[in-house]
């Protein structure tokens, strides 16, 4: 037995955790390993590596993926799946994981529709936007580098008296910032989830301002609006002019948490059995601390739920 790997769309923390405990779990159980640079883009383009234990030595620690990652537009038309599809039979590869978001699985999905190459999808991006599971590889690793940022910035806002916005990622899902917010101790947290009066906000902090706090500090997830036109819109109503502060890629970088890297391995050594079983396309993840799996298409149709009261209850703590 043969199993293909890659991964695919943002790189998260955890990636190169997971491909070592694939490409080890699978090695020990005699299946051969070859790894696609680049994503799909590297099917495409028969750009892989023969993978062998040696090949993912002293990764665990590291950000980012070895294997490097893309978003490959030509996978979105099916003559190019049918092409991957032919390629990784041309190498005895019947079985693929792909590490990535909702777009990989879209691609994965396709794919095993229209080729029977079974998939499994593992959920790797710091967004934390997957319904169907807990947590994705690299959105822990993700909110502790923005606690860490928001600790440095507390010590400048403090010393000048000041105002800061920080924007985080997470596209539209708010999961960075408000688990960021609430941890750091932010005094608001602006997500799309919720709505917030940019008004009210400003009013409130002038408020607190003549009663002797000078510093507030306000997450900006990317989903809920543009940085420039609320901070715009806050220095009209308040007469304070913010600073603003855009955390950008390092959230993506750095090396994983614990959890990540515990994650990780649970997971990947969870791929490798499912497929050495004999499994349909699958998307796996966790619930409740348990590993779990779905098909791919029903993975794809669940809504995430947003914890409402706790967002509500966070402002009695600021």
């Amino acid at each position: 037995m043969k199993i293909g790997i890659l991964t695919s769309g943002g790189d998260a923390p955890g990636m190169n955790a997971c491909i070592r405990a694939i490409v080890r779990y699978a090695l020990s159980n005699g299946i051969e390993c070859y790894g696609f640079y680049r994503g799909y883009q590297g099917i495409l383009d028969d750009d892989h590596v023969v993978l062998k234990r040696t090949s993912v030595s002293n990764i665990i620690q590291q950000g980012g993926t070895f294997l490097q990652t893309d978003r490959c537009e030509d996978f979105l038309k099916s003559e190019y799946r049918r092409k991957a599809a032919v390629i990784l039979r041309k190498h005895g590869i019947e079985n693929l994981i792909v590490i990535g978001g909702d777009g990989s699985f879209k691609g994965a999905e396709l794919l095993s529709e229209e080729t029977g190459i079974t998939v499994v999808g593992i959920p790797g991006t710091i967004d934390n936007d997957l319904a169907y599971t807990d947590r994705t590889l690299g959105f822990d690793t993700a909110v502790n580098t923005v606690i860490g940022a928001i600790n440095n910035l507390r010590d400048t806002m403090q010393s000048h008296n000041k105002v800061t916005f920080v924007e985080v990622m997470g596209r539209r899902c708010g999961d960075i910032a408000f688990n960021a917010g609430l941890t750091g101790g932010a005094e608001y947290v602006l997500i799309p989830e919720m709505p917030f009066d940019i008004k009210k906000i400003a009013e409130e902090i002038t408020e607190s301002a003549l009663k002797g706090k000078k510093s507030n500090l306000v997450v900006l997830a990317e989903g809920a609006g543009k940085m420039e036109e609320i901070c715009a819109e806050f220095e009209k109503f308040s007469g304070i002019k913010p600073r603003q502060t855009r955390l950008g890629f390092i959230q993506r970088g750095g090396s994983p948490t614990y959890y990540d890297r515990l994650l990780a391995c649970e997971l990947g050594i969870e791929s490798v059995k499912m497929i050495a079983n004999g499994t349909d396309s699958r998307v796996i993840g966790v619930k409740d601390g348990k590993i779990i799996s779905y098909g791919i298409s029903e993975a794809l149709k669940m809504r995430k739920q947003f914890n409402r009261s706790l967002y509500e209850d966070m402002y009695k703590l600021s």
